[in-house]
């Protein structure tokens, strides 16, 4: 690992301001993914900057929202007592991401912000678009059984390796940053990036900029609600796909219907066709069906990860199932 200067910030606004003077300085807090790319020299920083001290890991119910600050545990935010009433969806997909130790150790912001697992991005021996532009992709062509069938370009295929995300994703979070012109807000659903040209680009926080909350408006979804997440193994494994599904049914009809998957794009892939086909329909498996054929329109298959096909509309049709039966 490369030598590097630790500084610890005293302010969201301090933090700005020093990560604005140095070009390869970093943010860090747990440091769960991070670290992991400095030891394979995938992320050089001359600089991190130590951000576990600032005052942003409370977990707030405010009028008409919830306030989660970007410190705060992905453990704490799952076991908080009005998460789970309110935002349960969000709760299940914490519970599913890594093991204990590690949700013990992660932050809200720094689960947003963490990078691939494609096996070429961790290489550096390996072409990759992401780590190194205009390289080539060598997951395309190559071992892809974990990779993207939606929004992938011929410059990556890789994908966001979050279940936290993929719950905001659906719950319409905002996510709030600190930057040298001030606060600004950024809907979840376009806080992360599609590859196109410029698969080296996660999301659209600009580089000098720190992730300070999310605040998730108050909804509906507090009962028929499921995370489905589809893995090798049952724990500490990455999605092959993974579903958050989120109904709001009265009398046997859908009257709200939120779905997003994870495992199969290079974000958190909304599936806004399937929730508009499912309001105002009753809760019928021929309708689950339907949606699910409606969500895999564009989907695209690589070879190895083409499973993941028939894998995604089976995961879609069994999340809606699981949650339209919770009573």
């Amino acid at each position: 690992m490369k030598n590097f200067q630790l500084v610890k910030a005293s302010s969201p606004q301090s933090a700005v301001a020093i990560i604005a003077k140095d070009t390869t300085s970093k943010f860090i807090a747990g440091g769960t993914n991070l670290v992991d790319l400095m030891k394979k020299s995938v992320s050089t920083p001359n600089k991190l900057i130590d951000v576990t001290g600032l005052e942003l890991t409370k977990v707030e119910a405010l009028h008409g929202k919830t306030r989660i600050g970007a410190l705060a545990k992905n453990t704490q935010v799952a076991e908080d007592d009005s998460i789970k009433e309110k935002h349960p969806l969000l709760s299940l997909a914490l519970a599913a991401g890594a093991s204990q130790q590690i949700r013990n150790m992660a932050t809200v912001g720094g689960n947003m912000m963490q990078r691939t697992r494609c096996p070429y991005f961790y290489n550096t021996d390996m072409p990759c678009n992401k780590r190194e532009p205009k390289s080539g992709c060598g997951a395309l062509k190559g071992y892809n059984r974990m990779h993207a069938i939606f929004g992938a370009s011929d410059n990556c295929i890789a994908v966001h390796p979050s279940d936290m995300c993929v719950a905001l994703s659906a719950l319409d979070a905002v996510v709030f940053v600190e930057g040298p012109k001030g606060e600004r807000q950024i809907k979840f659903t376009d806080f992360h990036k599609l590859p196109g040209n410029t698969p080296e680009k996660d999301n659209t926080l600009e580089r000098n900029e720190l992730i300070v909350a999310i605040e998730i408006p108050d909804n509906n979804f507090t009962k028929n609600v499921h995370y489905l997440k589809v893995r090798d193994r049952s724990s500490y494994a990455f999605a092959l796909v993974s579903v958050a599904a989120a109904l709001n049914i009265q009398n046997n009809i859908i009257q709200d219907a939120r779905l997003a998957m994870g495992g199969v794009a290079h974000k958190p892939w909304r599936l806004v066709e399937a929730e508009a086909y499912l309001k105002g329909k009753p809760v019928t498996e021929a309708n689950f069906n339907y949606a699910a054929q409606l969500a895999m329109k564009d989907a695209k298959g690589y070879g190895e990860n083409t499973f993941k096909l028939k894998l995604a509309p089976n995961s879609i049709v069994e999340a809606l199932t699981i949650a339209a039966s919770k009573s």
